[in-house]
């Protein structure tokens, strides 16, 4: 049996959830393959508008869902009715993107006889994956990284049947959010949940299974990607993985800003973001450092999500041990509380211990490097790992030089004077990185995550009666295309 827990008491909450036998996840799988080809056939409009549906659904049980889910993870009012009505946006938005086409990429080259060799009428677009899509839910978003999460909501969208496999430190929430979500959709078992590590594993090497979207650890991903290797036919696999974030505080920056936007960003949700600021590099001097440390003390921590998760953080804080300690705030309260450190130490010393030192440490850890020279800083960064986000803090773009150079070529996202936790749900957002942050360069937040759950088709000299109305000589669905090579916008 499953149970959820109070992370501040340890004790059990909810209701005993059974695990999915390899024969329940069969069925679920089965079912959702089956709504799924009535679901790929449905015109966008109306696709836009179960979504629609599903956000509405969401936004009215705001009130019950925050309750169910603070009782499993203790992320409190605030942020839970904040993440809910951020899930239901990402629903609204994967509605405007299935109503605008374009990322269909709808594109016509008509025949032309003149040219050698003669070239035939072709017509492209993306299309559905024809199967279902697994969903990994991630542990520190109940609802948006979760059963309705991003990635969900993007596979519903593109046209795909998914089935989530629920996250131990949530189960209770994901039933019910499974629930609110089926009885929004035309075709209830076009989502599935199934429950238990070994659910997962069956899922993932289902045979109408045809992609998969995790959030979690590098070993985690690791061990899904492995599942996939032992498959007869091979499927992608999109994670999102570990990162270590980087900053970059350049000797122009506001002392006191830097220090109370990291202190905030290093502790928000006691830490437990993808986004984390793990490594921050900042001149030599005391100002700084004294300003962190003031600002770090004045933090509290907090019961993490599970009792697995403050371990490891636990963990990755006696291999940080081997530096100095530079601040602590205060200890927080419950059974898998944990208190927030910052650890310190100048360039050289940080650069012999890489790789190890530049890990992942979930939580509110984080490391200090202090430079003597801006030009100093490619060597080491060079070496870092990929991440999701890298930061620079300063107020001279020229003074940046060779660093943002560097952090381009190691991040999915790059800010300029703000924090890395917290990410926008709009058109532009990228949320990837390269490894290990991420399996691909795809991204799992924002419109373009629809492309992982969509696959190209190219008709030769096909039948107009037979083109998608997406193709047809009059595009009666007004939407984006390329035509002849010219971009045509439609409407």
């Amino acid at each position: 049996m499953i149970y959820g827990h109070d992370p501040r008491t340890g004790q059990t909450v909810g209701d005993a959830l059974p695990e999915t036998d390899t024969a329940g996840v069969d069925l679920v799988v089965s079912a959702a393959a089956a709504a799924g080809q009535a679901w790929r056939a449905t015109p966008a409009a109306e696709r836009a508008q179960a979504l629609e549906a599903v956000a509405d659904a969401l936004a009215a049980h705001v009130d019950e869902l925050w309750q169910l889910a603070d009782q499993e993870t203790a992320l409190g009012e605030v942020r839970l009715r904040g993440e809910v009505a951020r899930t239901a946006g990402q629903f609204r938005l994967f509605a405007e993107v299935i109503r605008d086409g374009g990322y269909l990429e709808a594109i016509i080259d008509h025949a032309d006889g003149s040219l050698t060799p003669p070239r035939p009428d072709v017509r492209r677009m993306k299309h559905a994956l024809p199967g279902v899509v697994a969903v990994f839910a991630a542990s520190n978003f109940p609802f948006a990284f979760s059963v309705a999460g991003g990635d969900t909501a993007s596979a519903l969208a593109a046209g795909c049947a998914v089935v989530v496999k629920a996250h131990p430190g949530h189960p209770n929430t994901s039933e019910r959010v499974a629930k609110i979500v089926r009885e929004a959709l035309p075709y209830p078992d076009l989502l599935g949940l199934v429950q238990g590590m070994g659910a997962g594993a069956d899922l993932v090497q289902h045979p109408l299974v045809v992609a998969a979207g995790f959030t979690g650890s590098v070993a985690g991903g690791k061990a899904i990607q492995q599942l996939i290797d032992e498959r007869e036919t091979p499927i992608p696999f999109y994670g999102e993985l570990g990162s270590i974030n980087p900053v970059v505080v350049l000797p122009s920056a506001p002392v006191d800003k830097v220090a109370a936007g990291f202190a905030g960003s290093l502790t928000l949700g006691v830490g437990q973001f993808c986004t984390n600021p793990g490594l921050m590099f900042v001149p030599e001097g005391d100002e700084l450092r004294k300003a962190i440390v003031e600002a770090v003390e004045g933090t509290s921590g907090g019961p993490m999500l599970a009792e697995r998760i403050r371990d490891g953080y636990l963990g990755a804080v006696d291999r940080l041990g081997e530096l100095r300690l530079l601040a602590e705030g205060k200890a927080g309260e419950g059974s898998w509380a944990v208190t927030p450190k910052v650890f310190t130490a100048d360039l050289d010393t940080f650069a012999e211990k890489l790789p190890e030192i530049g890990e992942e440490c979930f939580g509110p850890a984080s490391i200090v490097v202090t430079y003597r020279e801006v030009g100093e800083l490619r060597a080491v960064l060079e070496r870092l790992d990929g991440s999701l986000t890298a930061t620079v803090h300063g107020t001279d773009p020229d003074e940046a030089g060779e660093v943002a150079e560097v952090l381009g070529r190691k991040a999915g996202r790059l800010i300029w004077n703000g924090w890395p936790t917290g990410v926008a749900v709009c058109w532009a957002m990228h949320h990837g990185g390269p490894w290990p942050s991420a399996t691909t360069a795809s991204t799992s937040v924002g419109a373009t995550a629809i492309e992982r759950w969509l696959a190209p088709t190219a008709y030769q000299d096909w039948p107009e009666a037979l083109l998608p109305d997406e193709l047809k000589e009059g595009n009666p669905l007004g939407i984006p295309r390329r035509v002849d090579g010219r971009l045509q916008l439609g409407g």
